[in-house]
């Protein structure tokens, strides 16, 4: 008996119309433990070498962790990876909500969506039913809307997941959605499944899952929710959410705003998570078996419409209401809503539109190419840069590529204002006094992604406080001194190696971020669930075999793969910040070469940020070491 897991490898191959169902070898499970493990190895192995984004042999995996789909605290987490038409290597992605356990109790660990279907489709799953139907009828509408429409057909019961135009049309950043505001955001994912014409999967499952303890793991996980019930923050974190960190972010001077042209508001206090409580929460909303819901389900009323909309979160507050300069929560919320029935991924989109307007200002876009004038600090901007987007309209069809392409299409000095790393936007944390959160950017395995490690307390206070101690100690607004850029590869590597490790496991990692709550549960948990015991030091080894493996994809994918890929935005590492407590701070090219520098020796890398022959054997990748032995070193 295989504990921990459903046992199953569902594969839909679109071009043959073909389902194949496979046993999960034990011996893959307990190597690559599940989730963001399992997806890394399947897309190293089973996409071809060279393979375009848009080709039918990429594929689009996703798979639940071992801890999934159980009664335990945020267990709700489905992992998602393909090729990214965005960066053109490895890319992953992760979403809440309830569909992952649903899949599960249909009995599947993985989903594999291989081919491309020759007309629009949806998969249909229930339980051992599974079929591709056609979804002609379904083209074209948006994320939401087609959720509610196939909640309907189907029945309330099935977990529907869709994709919007965006991905209809290839748009590069387009996301796939769940539960009417969870979304697997980055990389372009929902891109590669709009291009296979997948409109949705729906899922229904009624299965059990198999537990090696079960008496251990029911008292565990009693144990387990009421420790963090008792956390000092869990009362002030949960009704802001994310949105909570809002007023610190600002504060410190690491809130991206006018296309990180600077990095503090002076309109912060009318889009934080307090202007969310007071304007437009109705009510928290949860994931599957989510102790602390950071989902706000609100109503927004603007002179371009009103809608309900699950958020926003503090990324999508950073990157519309700072970065694109919207002055209140509710056209914050409505720029959120539009993003969400498109099928955009709300922070990519934020940093294209922000990009957008300053080419518009600069005379790089002509208002002929828009179809209007835009500006920062209005919606009506925004929602038509949204529209024209998703549809490839005139510049949109530029835009749509996203900031690295769309500047080298552009020209005229575009390519100094996109701020990107391998062709990911930035996200909602401006760092030209946070050296250890640069370094998390420019190294992170996906492009520049703030998951994967998250040091900006490190930086700001020195401390490596939660989430929640930062919110409550805030920040001074004061002039801030330049942060030394020595000495941060080891915190930036241990949170690579932290973070990421709930995406294996199948499990929100905001209880440990903002509350603290410690990773000795996880380690019982997965021993309770599996059987299998592994030390939380043994999980994290499988976290850095993963590491190793995800660089080693892009390393294979990418021609010249090497330390410019990595390489800081030309805006962060040569332009001042122009206001507030960090103006004047910028790292420049060299202080980001010593970044690199230590990381790469501390990863046992070489200095072009290869990881080296031996590296790679000692992680457990052998094969990977020996199949890349002509771009790497040998001793």
């Amino acid at each position: 008996m295989l504990y921990g897991y459903a046992g199953t490898i569902l594969r839909v191959n679109l071009t043959m119309g073909t389902i194949r169902k496979q046993a999960l070898p034990e011996e893959f499970a307990d190597k690559y433990i599940g989730g963001r493990g399992f997806v890394a190895r399947l897309l190293y192995d089973e996409i071809p070498k060279g393979c375009d984004p848009f080709s039918r042999d990429n594929i689009v995996v996703m798979a639940n962790g071992p801890l999934s789909g159980y009664y335990l605290p945020g267990s709700g987490k489905l992992h998602f990876g393909t090729k990214s038409p965005a960066t053109y290597g490895y890319a992953d992605g992760n979403m809440g909500g309830h569909f992952g356990p649903a899949l599960k109790y249909a009995g599947y660990d993985v989903l594999i969506l291989e081919g491309k279907a020759a007309d629009p489709s949806y998969l249909f799953i229930e339980d051992d039913t599974v079929e591709i139907r056609p979804a002609g009828s379904y083209w074209g509408q948006g994320s939401i809307t087609l959720e509610k429409q196939m909640k309907a057909d189907l029945g309330d019961d099935f977990e529907i997941c869709t994709v919007g135009p965006a991905a209809e049309n290839r748009v590069r950043f387009a996301c796939i959605s769940h539960d009417f505001g969870r979304q697997c955001g980055r990389t372009g994912i929902g891109t590669v499944m709009g291009d296979k014409k997948v409109k949705a999967i729906a899922v229904k499952g009624t299965g059990s899952l198999p537990v090696y303890d079960f008496d251990g793991l029911y008292q565990a996980g009693k144990k387990a929710y009421a420790d963090i019930y008792k956390k000092p923050g869990f009362k002030g974190w949960t009704p802001e959410g994310t949105a909570g960190i809002t007023n610190f972010i600002n504060q410190v001077g690491a809130f991206p705003t006018r296309n990180f042209q600077t990095s503090c508001s002076d309109h912060y206090k009318d889009i934080n998570g307090k202007a969310i409580l007071e304007r437009i929460k109705i009510t928290d909303k949860g994931c599957f078996c989510c102790p602390t819901p950071c989902g706000k389900y609100s109503h927004t009323k603007t002179r371009q419409g009103s809608a309900y909309v699950e958020g926003p979160e503090f990324e999508t507050i950073s990157l519309f209401g700072g970065n694109c300069e919207l002055k209140t929560i509710e056209e914050v919320a409505y720029a959120n809503y539009i993003c969400d029935e498109l099928g955009i991924d709300t922070i990519s989109g934020g940093v294209v539109a922000g990009f957008a307007v300053e080419c518009f200002e600069k005379g790089i876009i002509s208002e002929e190419d828009l179809g209007m004038k835009i500006k920062f600090a209005d919606l009506e901007s925004v929602v038509h840069l949204m529209n024209i987007i998703a549809q490839r309209k005139g510049a949109g069809d530029i835009l749509a590529d996203g900031v690295k392409i769309a500047a080298q299409r552009l020209g005229k000095g575009a390519e100094k204002m996109a701020v990107h790393v391998k062709g990911l936007e930035w996200t909602g944390y401006e760092c030209r006094n946070a050296p250890g959160m640069m370094l998390a950017y420019l190294t992170a395995d996906i492009g520049a992604h703030h998951n994967r490690a998250w040091v900006l307390g490190q930086d700001v206070t020195g401390t490596d406080a939660s989430v929640h101690d930062l919110i409550t100690q805030g920040g001074s607004g004061k002039k801030m001194p330049k942060s030394p850029v020595t000495g941060k590869a080891q915190g930036v590597i241990d949170s690579q190696h932290l973070r990421p490790m709930f995406d294996v496991l199948g499990t929100c990692r905001l209880q440990m971020m903002e509350l603290g709550f410690e990773v000795g549960h996880y380690e019982e948990l997965y021993t309770l669930v599996t059987g299998k015991k592994k030390s939380w030091k043994e999980l994290i080894a499988v976290s850095e075999m993963i590491w190793q493996l995800t660089r080693s994809f892009f390393v294979r994918e990418t021609k010249d793969f090497g330390r410019h890929i990595d390489f800081a935005p030309h805006r962060l590492c040569h332009d001042p910040i122009k206001s507030g407590p960090n103006e004047g701070h910028y790292i420049t090219e060299e202080e980001v070469n010593t970044l690199l520098d230590e990381y790469y020796e501390a990863r046992g890398w070489d200095s072009n940020g290869i990881p080296t022959f031996d590296t790679l054997c000692r992680a457990g990748l052998a094969d990977v070491a020996e199949d890349l032995k002509d771009r790497i070193k040998t001793a």
